[in-house]
C-alpha cells in the first residue's frame, strides 16, 4: 500500500494543477471517481445522502492508497424516486453518456485504471452499461490506453464487512433504502442531521420497483423496510473505516492486475 497521508488536500484532483496530474501520469494511472445520488431518503434523511456517503469514502480511500480522486459526480438514476420532492434524477441513457463522456476525457489524457466508488444502488445497472460504451469508444477511436483501459465499479454499501456489521447492528430493519447504515455514516459526516434525527412508525416493507408513482404508493414516505432511528455518529465512523479499509486494498489490487 502507498503512504498514507495526513488529509485530502494532495489527493484531490480538483486542487492540483494540469502539471501536477501530468506528473503524477509518470508513476500512477489510477484515478477514483465517487458517484452517487440526490434523492429522497425517507421523512428524517439527507437528500444527499448517496452523493455524501461516496465522496467522503472516496477522499477516505484516496488518502490512505495516494490515487487521485476526482470531483464526484453527484447526480445519478434515481427515476423511481422522483414523486418526492427534491429528487434530482438523470435518465439511464444521460447517465451513460456523462460517465462516457468523463472516462473518455481522462483515457484521452493518460488515466488507464477508472475506480468507481458508488453510494447508490440504482446507479449499478446504468454503469455497467456505459463500460461498454467506454470500451467500444476506445476501440473505435483507437485511443493510446485503449488496451489497458479498465473501469471498476465498487458500492461501498455492499462491502462484505460494511454488509456484517449493518446485519450485526440492525438486522431486518437495515431494509432496502433510507437505511440506519447510511444515515448513521450522514450522521457522522454532517452533526448538523442529527436535528432531523427522531423515530418513525413501522416502514413499508420493501418490494419491487417500477415508476415513481408505483413507489410512493408502495412506500409513501420513501423507506423500504429501514428503521433509521437506529442510525448513530458512533456507527458511522465504523462504517467509514470498514469500507475505506476494504476499497482501499481492492483499489490498489485493480491497479497491479495486468
Amino acid at each position: 500500500m502507498l503512504d498514507t497521508l495526513k488529509d485530502y488536500s494532495s489527493v484531490r484532483l480538483g486542487l492540483r494543477s494540469w502539471t501536477e496530474v501530468q506528473e503524477y501520469l509518470v508513476n500512477c494511472k489510477g484515478i477514483i471517481l465517487p458517484i452517487g445520488s440526490i434523492e429522497q431518503h425517507g421523512p428524517t434523511g439527507a437528500i444527499e445522502t448517496d452523493a455524501l456517503t461516496a465522496e467522503s469514502i472516496s477522499n477516505e480511500v484516496a488518502r490512505r492508497t495516494g490515487v487521485l480522486v476526482s470531483p464526484p459526480q453527484v447526480f445519478g438514476m434515481a427515476e423511481h424516486h422522483l414523486g418526492f420532492p427534491g429528487t434530482m434524477s438523470l435518465r439511464p441513457e444521460t447517465l451513460i453518456m456523462v460517465v462516457h463522456d468523463l472516462v473518455i476525457s481522462l483515457a484521452k489524457n493518460g488515466f488507464e485504471r477508472i475506480y468507481f466508488i458508488n453510494g447508490h444502488g440504482g446507479n449499478i445497472a446504468t454503469l455497467k452499461a456505459a463500460f461498454h460504451q467506454i470500451y467500444a469508444t476506445a476501440l473505435e477511436k483507437n485511443l493510446a490506453v485503449g488496451p489497458k483501459l479498465r473501469c471498476k465499479l465498487n458500492s461501498w454499501f455492499l462491502v462484505p464487512e460494511v454488509y456484517r456489521l449493518a446485519n450485526e447492528l440492525y438486522g431486518d430493519k437495515e431494509g432496502k433504502h433510507a437505511t440506519p447504515s447510511e444515515i448513521s455514516l450522514t450522521l457522522h459526516l454532517e452533526p448538523s442531521l442529527l436535528s432531523k434525527h427522531h423515530s418513525l412508525p413501522d416502514p413499508a416493507p420493501a418490494g419491487p420497483i417500477t415508476n415513481y408513482e408505483d413507489f410512493r404508493k408502495r412506500h409513501p414516505d420513501g423507506r423500504m423496510g429501514s428503521d433509521p432511528y437506529l442510525a448513530k455518529p458512533m456507527h458511522g465512523e465504523l462504517f467509514l473505516e470498514k469500507a475505506s479499509i476494504a476499497l482501499s486494498e481492492d483499489l490498489l489490487n485493480f491497479l497491479s492486475q495486468p
